[in-house]
């Protein structure tokens, strides 16, 4: 498998808080390249990725906020030598070769992406899997950095300042407007220079193994197991107290989750989560009633009253016996603030553990929840293991999805922490 070991060999280290003078970058070096939407402009795309050399930048756009789908509407791809190119995976797709030509090209060669658990899932859908990966934002946050976004890292190190992006557009239009490729071509411009710099300063800190450890981590992780009951993450969810109010929403989030699904839109836009709320909070007995709430009463919405009152009045005449319970069940420990009152000992062994964790961020300087899991954290205070010594601390470390490099660092300032007490 190709990694990224010979490629950092010898790099050095250069502090990356040397002053450097910030020049505009308002369009790729090379011009905005067309679009590739059709069997043959890939090939000759794929045989000019063959002929480079080295990692490959990647990035995808997706239309967020305006598809149910989170499928990529854009890949781009940069290699040194084969220079960038975008890629409609929609159109080729619908053709007859598809995307293999470009499967065969980058699930040989490593990766180099910026959050790249944000791109993984939409590639992997494609077939698209990198053997490796450099996840730029990581190693940042790993280097100590505040401010990881890719404008600000590319700023910071590289003395570029990117055109202002358009990452929340509806990337599944077409034609995809000149300026919205402008910007997606620039998000892969700088990734490997970037990840260069990046590669040095992990280095200089004796970082780079730990970084090495999450990308693997982020590469190979599985993909998250179905929310038992995603209603419950509507936002404002929190202003309704009564389980027959928790069945409004949880009937008018599952009805509009199957017209999103069908539509292929974004359940935002189908109905705002603001609208459940408010619906469950009025109970509204007829159509005019729904009508006059807020959103309700707009052109679509009227059109489909009388369907959201349907599921309005299901929920209403549920039997006590099948109503939600206002309490979410999610298997894990109850929220921090209750613990001082449910069980002192834990709260107790969480804020040792929350001490300990925090100094020793510091001291890395690192964020404390790269150091560990803050959900890590609470489950283990909350029911620790009946041997808490380092060994055994460590070992559950490892069980529970710690990298070797986290288990070295914290087994043995859990191990202390945990056997605090709140006499």
């Amino acid at each position: 498998m190709t990694d990224f070991s010979d490629e950092l060999d010898g790099m050095g280290g250069d502090d990356h808080a040397d002053q450097v003078t910030v020049a505009p970058l308002h369009e790729p070096r090379d011009g905005i390249p067309d679009v590739i939407a059709d069997d043959a402009a890939l090939a000759r795309a794929c045989d000019q990725l063959a002929e480079g050399t080295g990692a490959v930048a990647v990035d995808t756009e997706r239309a967020s906020g305006y598809r149910y789908w989170p499928r990529a509407y854009l890949i781009q791809v940069r290699r040194e030598g084969a220079g960038t190119h975008l890629i409609d995976p929609i159109a080729l797709d619908e053709s007859n070769g598809g995307l293999t030509p470009l499967i065969d090209i980058l699930n040989d060669v490593p990766w180099v992406l910026h959050a790249a658990s944000q791109d993984l899932p939409c590639l992997a859908e494609l077939d698209l899997y990198p053997p490796a990966l450099f996840d730029t934002e990581l190693a940042a946050r790993l280097a100590g950095y505040q401010r990881v976004a890719l404008g600000t890292m590319v700023e910071q190190l590289l003395g570029y300042r990117l055109e202002k992006g358009h990452s929340a557009a509806d990337w599944s239009t077409r034609p995809l407007p000149a300026a919205w490729l402008n910007y997606a071509a620039l998000d892969v411009e700088l990734l490997l220079p970037l990840r260069d710099r990046l590669a040095e300063e992990l280095v200089r800190q004796d970082k780079l193994d730990w970084a090495e450890q999450e990308f693997e981590a982020v590469r190979t992780a599985p993909a998250p197991e179905p929310k038992a009951e995603p209603w419950r993450r509507t936002s404002g969810i929190h202003k309704i107290r009564t389980p027959r109010a928790l069945a409004t929403v949880r009937a008018l989030w599952q009805a509009r989750d199957q017209l999103a699904r069908k539509r292929d839109r974004a359940p935002g836009r189908v109905l705002p989560d603001s609208a459940i709320v408010a619906a469950a909070s009025a109970d509204p007995r007829t159509v005019e009633q729904l009508r006059a709430l807020p959103v309700f009463g707009g052109k679509m919405q009227r059109r489909l009253s009388s369907m959201w009152l349907r599921h309005i009045q299901t929920a209403r005449a549920l039997p006590k016996a099948e109503l939600p319970s206002a309490a979410q069940n999610n298997g894990g420990p109850p929220p921090p603030n209750r613990w001082s009152d449910r069980d002192p000992d834990a709260a107790a062994r969480l804020s040792a553990a929350r001490a300990a964790l925090t100094e020793l961020a510091e001291k890395l300087h690192l964020p404390v929840e790269n150091l560990l899991l803050p959900d890590l954290v609470r489950r283990l205070c909350w029911e620790p293991p009946d041997d808490v010594s380092p060994e055994a601390i460590a070992t559950e470390l490892t069980a529970r999805g710690a990298r070797a490099w986290q288990v070295e660092q914290t087994a043995g300032l859990l191990s202390t922490a945990l056997s605090a007490t709140s006499g």
